[in-house]
């Protein structure tokens, strides 16, 4: 007999994976999107910079390898080691962020790029979180992850001009490389090393399950929203930085627009997060930020040769983006079947990385043939798409996950189990995979009765 522990606090072992990944995550994040506010600038003076599409492709390059080898890399890390699959995920980055320091010229840069790319890991990373954090504290330890990376995206934001003036952009590079380096000594020296490894439902994709996840229609419209997200953030970028020189702003002064917008940003999405999330009212504040979004886009496109103008539309951009970027893990969650939340948020990922790509290439080659407001348009051509899609949505239900480990059991012992979970007040969803040992319910935020559930997983044969 083993008792499930019901410690509603992580341990210094959790607490330190947690640390450690998040840590990994942010090196990694950090040094790849100190470019994003620079390079536009950077190019102009590089060998075949003065052509925006490449400006373009050199942005986004990254997410179509990154896409490509993302699931691959989380499957070979069941096999081969998660920890093995990091390091040589963290030392191909680290060779592209070298190549793309050393670059003579775009198409150098584009190759260094696309390596960064190749390296990676977040399924692998996500996949040893989940065998070092215990099921009940997975979702923090993700929220930790989450954060991390928020954090690193806007202070890439800031750091970028800053770093630019002081070592140039292939001195970013060089720097990026190091902190790919420096995260490797993190996985080594800080991170734990997992008793064991195996397959998680919950942060894994599985391929069996991707022909649902596919078919979902509202994981369909929460993968849409995350392309033209990034697909909109990588093709401003090849224009917000040099629409902001032409206005009149000096490049190492862009962090005094960046950091007011984001600091005023961060003060108005929390609170609707927060009662999204409390109030049951995700989707209209969900839908609200869309709708932000798109009106961002439309003051970028009709105001991109004045100062104050797109100072405005920035504000307004980062409103939106924090909040639909806050918002879109929550609703998978809420909205994917409980024993493929995986291979939904792999899918979800994917698209995110595609939508990287394609919005660095289409951006690059508009501002090219057609002119800055013309990459615009097309943003508000996403939005507006997308805030269709958006309105057609399904409330999300005002539930959260809970996870619980109960121990290897036999097949008809997991169905019984299930069926007593899933009529417990409050459960909306009860799962149990027998092979796992886990037991995953989803919940109502406005009550469940907690202890008869605790009653029915206690002591379990294992």
């Amino acid at each position: 007999m083993a008792e499930i522990d019901l410690s509603e606090s992580m341990t210094r072992s959790e607490k330190r994976a947690a640390a450690g990944l998040a840590a990994i995550f942010g090196l990694r994040m950090l040094g790849m999107l100190m470019i994003l506010p620079v390079f536009a600038l950077y190019a102009q003076h590089l060998p075949g910079g003065d052509n925006h599409t490449l400006v373009g492709l050199t942005l986004g390059i990254y997410g179509l390898t990154q896409a490509v080898l993302m699931i691959p890399f989380g499957m070979a890390s069941d096999r081969i080691g998660r920890k093995k699959i990091i390091v040589l995920g963290l030392l191909v980055f680290a060779f592209g962020s070298f190549v793309a320091a050393w670059a003579p010229n775009i198409y150098w840069t584009i190759a260094g790029r696309a390596l960064q790319g190749a390296g990676a890991i977040s399924a692998a990373v996500t996949a040893l979180l989940a065998d070092l954090t215990r099921e009940e504290h997975r979702t923090k330890a993700m929220a930790v992850i989450g954060s991390t990376i928020g954090f690193a995206f806007a202070l890439s934001l800031v750091l970028g001009p800053a770093l630019d003036h002081l070592i140039g952009v292939p001195g970013i590079f060089a720097l990026t490389g190091v902190l790919a380096l420096l995260a490797i000594w993190v996985v080594k020296v800080w991170v734990p090393d997992p008793a064991d490894s195996y397959f998680h439902a919950d942060a894994q994709a599985n391929p069996a399950r991707l022909p649902d996840v596919l078919k979902h229609s509202q994981l369909a419209r929460l993968d849409f929203g995350i392309f033209a997200l990034h697909a909109a953030q990588m093709a401003m970028f090849v224009v917000v930085p040099v629409a902001l020189k032409d206005a009149g702003l000096a490049p190492d002064r862009h962090w005094a627009v960046y950091l007011p917008v984001l600091l005023g940003s961060f003060a108005l999405m929390v609170p609707a997060i927060i009662y999204g999330e409390k109030r049951g009212k995700l989707k209209p504040v969900f839908v609200g930020g869309v709708a932000i979004m798109l009106l961002a886009q439309l003051g970028l496109a009709f105001g991109i040769h004045h100062f104050w103008s797109i100072v405005a539309a920035l504000f307004f951009y980062f409103v939106a983006f924090n909040l639909l970027e806050a918002s879109l893990p929550s609703l998978i969650s809420k909205l994917a079947p409980a024993s493929a939340k995986g291979t939904a948020m792999g899918v979800y990922n994917t698209a995110q990385a595609l939508g990287l790509f394609f919005g660095g290439v289409l951006g690059g080659w508009l501002a090219q043939h057609y002119g800055f407001e013309a990459v615009f348009i097309f943003c508000v051509g996403l939005m507006g798409a997308w805030l269709l899609v958006a309105l057609s949505m399904v409330p999300p239900p005002a539930i959260k996950t809970r996870m619980f480990r109960v121990g290897a059991m036999p097949a008809d012992r997991a169905a019984l189990l299930k069926t007593q979970l899933a009529g417990v007040s409050g459960v909306v969803e009860a799962v149990v995979l027998a092979e796992e040992g886990v037991a995953m319910l989803k919940v109502s935020i406005q009550g469940w009765d907690e202890a008869h559930a605790r009653s029915l997983l206690g002591p379990v044969i294992v």
